[in-house]
């Protein structure tokens, strides 16, 4: 298992992109749209493998004023590589046998993930990814 990468809630989705390129040396993949679930995000990937999901509300005005859910700060979930969609699976299933709740998936994303969400046991958000 692995971290796959850390996904964090931001208001101002290209000014956070244009810092971590900056001053981190990111490297931006494309934008992605989801306006079904109303956000839009860059990945960024950094030189060792790390990556950094910027993820933007779009119900929510820049003034923070609008949609309570989900929040306009801070971090959205920490992601795990399971290596498989078989691994995402079980994974899963093992978790909602032992009383976490499963958030969504297993199911392919719109950006083309296989994924799966949960919650740890403080009720955080937890993404299975292969």
């Amino acid at each position: 298992m692995m971290v796959s990468h850390i996904a964090l809630w931001v208001d101002d989705l290209e000014g956070m992109r244009r810092f971590y390129e900056r001053y981190f040396g990111a490297r931006a993949g494309a934008k992605y749209e989801n306006l079904k679930k109303c956000f839009e995000s860059f990945f960024l990937s950094f030189d060792g493998g790390a990556r950094l999901e910027l993820m933007r509300d779009t119900r929510r005005s820049r003034s923070g004023e609008g949609s309570s859910s989900p929040p306009a700060h801070g971090w959205a979930h920490l992601a795990f590589s399971a290596g498989s969609p078989e691994a995402v699976d079980r994974l899963t299933e093992e978790l909602a046998a032992a009383g976490f709740a499963v958030l969504s998936g297993p199911r392919h994303t719109g950006d083309g993930y296989y994924e799966s969400a949960v919650t740890d046991p403080e009720g955080n958000t937890v993404e299975i990814t292969v």
